[in-house]
């Protein structure tokens, strides 16, 4: 992991609010696609020793992307993302609530709010994270935070790795 680069984890609980900037040493184009594509979602989207799976992605306004996280032993953890707004290269926005495997949703949710930009070949991400319940916002930070840095690093090697192949 290069630690020159940002990478900054804020909660403000009165808010129901995670706040994360992270910075990669990578093209916001190819950033954008490994946020954006399953293909690429699939390969970094799980902390390890996990993996994720997606059933379907459908990246539009009112599209969804289904998926499961997958645990060595087979057990799975599905979640619905709900696409609510997307500007091309620089933000998208969804919902995001766990699931059954029947796509059931476990309410309440998140809304989820990510943005791109790019100076000197870094590109810069910002994600909000606005619980619905203070209830889930604590649910979630129980393992959260280490969860979403290991799949964060695990983008960074996914970068690295496209980077070398260009």
């Amino acid at each position: 992991m290069n630690n020159d680069l940002l990478f900054d984890f804020n909660v403000d609980k009165a808010a129901k609010t995670v706040y994360i900037t992270r910075e990669f040493n990578a093209g916001l184009p190819l950033v954008w696609d490994a946020f954006t594509k399953a293909e690429l979602l699939d390969q970094w989207g799980a902390p390890a020793p996990m993996r994720a799976k997606t059933k379907y992605m459908d990246f539009k306004v009112g599209g969804r992307r289904f998926y499961a996280m997958i645990s060595p032993d087979g057990q799975e953890r599905w979640a619905v993302q709900e696409f609510t707004s997307i500007t091309p290269k620089t933000n998208f926005k969804m919902y995001n609530a766990f699931s059954d495997e029947n796509e059931n949703r476990e309410l309440p949710g998140s809304d989820w709010d990510y943005n791109f930009s790019e100076q000197n070949g870094i590109t810069k991400v910002n994600i909000t994270i606005y619980n619905e319940s203070f209830e889930r916002l604590e649910k979630l930070l129980e393992g959260f935070k280490i969860g979403f840095t290991m799949t964060l690093t695990n983008l960074e090697n996914l970068l690295l790795s496209l980077s070398e192949k260009q």
